[in-house]
């Protein structure tokens, strides 16, 4: 199974010419901007008309608009996952969103990473697990150490995410295979240099 796993697009989705092929295309979140109802719809719109088997998508913390959505009427082959599952072709898939919230005064991501199935095959997150693939710019991590815990765990083939824009690349830690598919830079331009990601299980 050819995976093809892009992030962060930030709404220049339909700037992709021509995905590679592959049997699932994955969308590990923010692939809007503000967050809009119409910017999720112009999204849905294009993810819908790409030509992999199955498409996958978890919300990030740019999708505001993802946030808590009952999602009604997409084709059979387009999922989206929020903090739920689903099995391809005898592969797991989990997928788990990144919200924002106010916790003690502070803006913090609000993620259910203890809610991750076991058996789970691919993980998709938004969020990075703390120290993989997690740093910007200034050398700062924004991974989750609850993450890295619950990942170390349940051992994925492989675990899917982006929301560090410079961290893009893969790293294999304890026989799991991490990929940041993030396709801007921090200054959310679209980087066209970066090979999107293709993995196979």
């Amino acid at each position: 199974m050819k995976i093809i796993h892009i992030s962060d697009t930030h709404g220049k989705h339909r700037e992709l010419n021509a995905l590679p092929d592959g049997d699932v295309l994955v969308h590990s979140g923010d692939f809007s901007f503000a967050g809009s109802d119409n910017e999720a719809l112009d999204f849905l719109s294009w993810l819908c008309d790409q030509p992999h088997k199955h498409k996958i998508f978890v919300a990030g913390n740019h999708d505001v608009a993802m946030w808590d959505a009952k999602i009604e009427g997409l084709p059979d082959n387009v999922h989206v996952l929020s903090d739920s599952s689903v099995l391809i072709d005898g592969k797991l898939f989990y997928g788990a969103p990144m919200q924002m919230g106010v916790k003690n005064g502070k803006l913090m991501a609000v993620a259910q990473y203890h809610l991750i199935s076991r058996g789970v095959d691919v993980l998709i997150t938004h969020q990075p697990p703390m120290g993989i693939l997690d740093l910007d710019g200034a050398g700062r991590h924004f991974g989750s150490t609850k993450l890295l815990e619950r990942v170390t765990e349940l051992k994925p083939k492989f675990h899917l995410f982006g929301h560090v824009h410079d961290a893009y690349g893969t790293n294999v830690w304890k026989d799991i295979t991490f990929v940041n598919g993030s396709v801007v830079n921090d200054k959310y331009s679209l980087m066209l240099n970066r090979p999107l990601q293709v993995v196979e299980i």
